[in-house]
């Protein structure tokens, strides 16, 4: 994606199954667990760049001893800094001899990471600071180990301002910005509630207070908290935490927006954002590693009990599609599949935009996240050529014009030329990301190779997706034209995408889309301006409505045109004014229709469509463009209505 629009957060979660005492007896070392969340932390790292974090709840632990404990860390590196600093804290102790390394139980006595239940958390914000402070888990204590409670999620509130005035009529006073604060103080308010009426019944039965903490902790029932608070969530969601008594809890929004998977053995259970970490740390195959079901929470009992039961209705299934087409690491088996196929169902178009003249065409890539999709995209162009070549080889035998020449003439003309143009420079990549004047800088960020592309050929970049469109204003194009070709085509693997996401994704402001940008210079040239009026009226008057009756007001502004017509307009508007380069460049996009075929399992598209999953997709649609023509910046799900 050569438009940096964000990441998605990641999540992980392990559970162990059998005593403390078992994986040093059988592994050799007490930090197994430890280790392995590292692992299922960094085999998603692709997910989170603003900080990392982690949590530890340790069971039957003796009263007057703690027994919950995180530590986070935002700065570079984070990941790798948060879990240094928990081994150097180990290794200081074994030293000193405050823990024997040999013995299970002085490490998990000691060692505040050295327990059953594990959490980790990788965040790539959208809303709040960026400071530890902003770092998952969010933690809220109380000397009732049923009322202290570790959270943390991959997810964004639609209805987050609403979620506020819920809690400040109930009394509250929540911390505004946050979405992690106000999903857990929701979740507390119930956890609460329920240990309260727990706690009342057995007092007034004259159970002696010993006891009661333990009748408690049996009969916490964290389903029914979460199905109470996701009675008034609207958005997508993947979260995951620990109450103080050890229940453990993993639960998916009722439309599956959010991916969350998990494995399981005799050992432990494990979950985690995507599947192929799991594989990987805990040498699974495909089969044995399992989705969450959407609208369903898996509860982990403190005496190792698991049940998976839905809190609420599943509503229509809607995966995100960007994470097949961008978000998810591309070595899970299907999404590697899936992104060749985007990659191939780009061919006609852009056989149709070079004239099917492969002998003067150049295929590459950028960034490097879109090489997949490229070896799919020279797969689909050797197919059709093989085809051609197969096409002519049997009218020739049919009119007996067929010689060793024009045979080695028709076989060897014509094949797709794949080069590796652009060449990423880490290094600088990671000082500009530093620096306020990256602008200026930015397109020294790729050098290229030279030599390989002609005058006359055409030079055709796969692209995962145009957003923006600022990088390749700034800096793609520069580098490519460099190369000095006849012209340059950019191929996106994904459709234009025309709407805010409000679901996890960090891009919510309209004005910031190219293709918006593009239908409205259209609108502007062909004398329509008068639908950018209507439509923000036709907005104003859609928020008056309730939530549910909501429709999508701002697909009025692409009604008039067809998608090459805004390609072209697309293509205009990242064209570099001072370019010395005079070739034409010219855009293309993936095809909704094509994007359903590739990935048949993700049918999540409301930013490409408009058509949202959620009551409060809509809401947040017309309000953004709201903020569009009122010129006001900001993210419109923080609204409040």
């Amino acid at each position: 994606m050569s438009d940096s629009i964000g990441h998605e957060c990641g999540l992980a979660f392990i559970r162990l199954k059998k005593p403390w005492a078992y994986y040093y007896e059988k592994y050799g070392t007490s930090l197994w667990a430890f280790n392995k969340l590292f692992l299922l932390m960094e085999k998603q790292h692709n997910r989170g760049q603003d900080g990392a974090g982690i949590g530890c709840c340790k069971l039957n632990m003796p009263i007057g001893q703690p027994y919950l404990f995180r530590a986070r860390n935002s700065k570079r590196e984070s990941l790798s800094r948060v879990i240094q600093e928990q081994q150097q804290a180990f290794d200081k102790m074994s030293r000193r001899g405050i823990i024997d390394y040999r013995d299970p139980e002085s490490v998990k006595s000691k060692f505040d990471f050295a327990g059953e239940i594990l959490l980790g958390h990788l965040r790539y914000g959208t809303s709040g600071g960026f400071g530890t402070g902003s770092c998952h888990p969010h933690l809220r204590r109380s000397n009732w180990p049923t009322k202290t409670l570790m959270i943390l999620g991959n997810f964004n509130m639609t209805n987050a301002a609403d979620l506020n005035h819920h809690l400040i009529n109930r009394g509250q006073h929540p911390v505004f910005g946050i979405d992690t604060q106000t999903v857990m103080e929701e979740f507390g308010y119930h956890l609460d509630e329920q240990h309260d009426d727990l706690y009342r019944r057995e007092r007034d039965k004259g159970t002696e207070g010993r006891e009661i903490p333990g009748i408690i902790s049996r009969e916490l029932d964290v389903r029914e908290i979460v199905s109470k608070c996701a009675s008034i969530w609207d958005g997508g969601y993947a979260i995951t935490g620990v109450v103080g008594n050890g229940d453990g809890f993993v639960f998916r929004d009722p439309n599956g927006i959010r991916p969350c998977h998990y494995y399981e053995n005799d050992e432990l259970i494990a979950f985690a954002s995507e599947r192929v970490p799991l594989m990987t740390v805990f040498d699974a195959d495909t089969e044995e590693v399992s989705e969450l079901e959407p609208g369903h929470v898996a509860v982990i009992k403190n005496n190792g009990n698991i049940s998976f039961d839905n809190f609420a209705e599943v509503k229509k299934v809607t995966p995100c599609s960007f994470e097949r087409i961008y978000f998810s690491r591309g070595n899970d088996p299907d999404i590697y599949q899936e992104r060749k196929v985007l990659g191939a169902n780009l061919v006609p178009q852009i056989l149709k935009v070079i004239d099917n003249d492969l002998k003067n065409a150049v295929f590459s890539f950028i960034p490097n996240t879109a090489e997949i999709a490229f070896q799919g995209t020279m797969l689909g162009l050797r197919l059709h050529r093989r085809q051609e070549v197969r096409d002519a080889l049997v009218e020739g035998v049919k009119a007996g014009t067929l010689t060793e020449e024009n045979i080695d003439e028709l076989i060897l003309r014509n094949w797709p030329r794949g080069e590796k143009i652009a060449h990423k420079d880490i290094k600088l990549r990671t000082f500009i990301s530093q620096e306020d004047g990256r602008a200026q800088l930015v397109s020294h960020i790729y050098d290229v190779t030279y030599g390989v592309v002609r005058p006359d050929d055409s030079l055709v970049a796969v692209d995962d997706s145009i957003v923006r469109g600022t990088t390749l204003r700034r800096s793609i194009l520069k580098i490519l034209a460099r190369t000095n070709p006849k012209q340059i085509v950019v191929a996106s693997t994904a459709p234009q995408i025309r709407y805010p996401d409000c679901y996890g994704i960090d891009m919510s402001e309209l004005g910031k889309f190219i293709a918006f940008q593009a239908a409205t210079s259209l609108l502007q040239k062909r004398g329509l301006q008068s639908v950018v009026v209507e439509t923000y009226h036709a907005c104003v008057e859609e928020l008056k409505k309730p939530v549910e009756q909501m429709g999508n007001c701002v697909k009025a502004i692409y009604s008039s045109f067809t998608p090459e017509e805004i390609s072209e307009e697309i293509a205009c508007l990242v064209s570099p004014t001072e370019l010395t380069w005079k070739g034409e460049i010219k855009v293309i996009y993936q095809t909704i229709e094509n994007l359903h075929k590739a990935v048949p399992e993700n049918q999540g598209d409301w930013y490409f469509t408009g058509n949202y999953p959620t009551p409060g997709g809509y809401r947040v649609v017309n309000q953004a463009f709201v903020q569009f023509y009122e010129k006001r910046e900001g993210r419109p799900y923080d609204v409040w209505f």
